[in-house]
């Protein structure tokens, strides 16, 4: 059934709604609060603090409000356009840009910083560890016998190849010589503990950052992998039984949680008792329009992180833009239904966007701008009709990376 939502501006109203709410969630796991609020409530002494991820800068801004002095030393490692100019000249600080998400030279320059402020500290000095999304490119020390072409050919195929996190990251290790734990050897017995904002289904600190500190069992892989993927090293027996304390300070759940509060707060009724976002985005994107259609008036909200199956020269966005861009075709001329699918990091793939919040309207301005939607989702090129019809979503580094977020808006009959 169709609302009675005629004009743009109150079409505009509900869209601001939605990325009120979004930025709600973001807010909510900010990589610089969470941090700040395990401190207050944990007894640190003096460290070493190593930061490496996409929320790096703002995990080690919490570090730095907290631990004040006792910050000694720190060490950090974000991607290339997301360094913080507080620390581009820090006196106690190394801040250093590097690769993602196919790492390079830069990648194996940052693995070799880390082992050497690791091997210069004091051995009685406790190290923090502050890891997040996107760890996995930014550091890397190769096995003996692999190249970095071998490296970058692996981590191209994977982001094109449908594969869950668990499975990329499980893959990634075989070729890493601190990953899955591997960095546990290069700490000797110094006092470490991990802090982690979780950007993998099941936050599981093994496959976070492909688990530097966190030995881990190699999944099970599919069966139909790629003849040249057989020719990569085994994967490795742990050769270190050590575990560190590691502990969430953010996770997909919460952002859920305050994306429902906000939305509760705005005066729409709100659920989030759903299974985790997972599957093919164009699938999803699908499912999600077709389940919004049937359900009750208000705000639904999914955590989780959906996958695409890349064709051999894809264009501009990410799973978040090609699911919303799926889910728009299925809303088509529907006035009642608004849907905003995108990264909680501010990124997703090629573009800079975070992501896109369509409506029913988002498909015929897409055809009224001459623009093929349809092609558009066959080439993965969504992000490129999502800039003509409006719908991108540009926040910048937000400071944090919890996976994706799936809201979906339904209006009352009659709104």
């Amino acid at each position: 059934m169709e609302s009675d939502i005629n004009t743009s501006s109150e079409r505009e109203r509900y869209r601001r709604d939605l990325l009120d709410i979004y930025l709600a969630a973001l807010k909510s796991v900010n990589g610089e609060q969470a941090v700040v609020h395990w401190l207050a409530a944990n007894t640190v002494s003096a460290c070493a603090v190593i930061a490496i991820g996409k929320a790096a800068p703002a995990m080690m801004r919490g570090a730095s409000q907290a631990l004040g002095k006792r910050l000694e030393e720190g060490l950090l490692i974000t991607r290339q356009g997301y360094a913080d100019l507080q620390f581009s000249a820090h006196a106690r600080i190394i801040q250093l840009e590097s690769s993602h998400p196919v790492p390079d030279e830069n990648s194996l320059d940052a693995g070799q910083a880390l082992l050497d402020f690791i091997g210069h500290q004091p051995s009685d000095r406790p190290l923090l560890f502050l890891i997040s999304g996107g760890a996995s490119s930014l550091v890397e020390m190769l096995r003996t016998g692999v190249a970095l072409d071998d490296l970058q050919r692996l981590n191209r195929w994977l982001l094109g190849s449908g594969l869950d996190i668990h499975a990329m990251n499980g893959l990634r290790r075989r070729l890493s010589a601190i990953k899955g734990g591997g960095l546990l050897e290069y700490l000797q017995v110094r006092p470490v503990t991990v802090l982690l904002i979780s950007d993998v289904p099941g936050d599981d600190p093994g496959v976070i950052g492909s688990g530097l500190l966190f030995p881990h069992q190699a999944p099970k892989l599919p069966s139909d992998l790629p003849d040249w993927l057989a020719s990569l090293p085994p994967p490795v027996t742990d050769s270190v039984n050590a575990t560190v304390p590691h502990f969430l300070v953010a996770t997909s759940a919460q952002a859920v949680k305050s994306a429902v509060d906000r939305a509760q707060s705005l005066g729409y009724a709100a659920w989030a008792d759903y299974p985790q976002l997972l599957g093919n985005a164009t699938e999803q994107g699908v499912a999600f329009a077709r389940f919004l259609e049937e359900a009750p008036p208000g705000v639904h909200v999914l955590g989780g992180e959906t996958t695409v199956v890349l064709p051999s020269n894809p264009g501009r966005g990410g799973r978040n833009q090609h699911l919303a861009l799926s889910a728009a075709r299925e809303i088509a001329g529907r006035d009642d239904l608004f849907i905003l699918a995108a990264g909680t990091d501010g990124s997703d793939g090629p573009g800079g966007d975070a992501g896109a919040l369509v409506d029913g309207q988002t498909w015929q301005r897409a055809l009224d701008k001459n623009c093929d939607p349809d092609l558009a989702l066959r080439q993965a090129d969504s992000g490129s009709v999502l800039a003509v019809t409006g719908d991108l979503i540009d926040t910048g580094p937000t400071g944090t990376n919890v996976m994706d977020l799936l809201i979906g808006l339904k209006l009352p009959a009659g709104s």
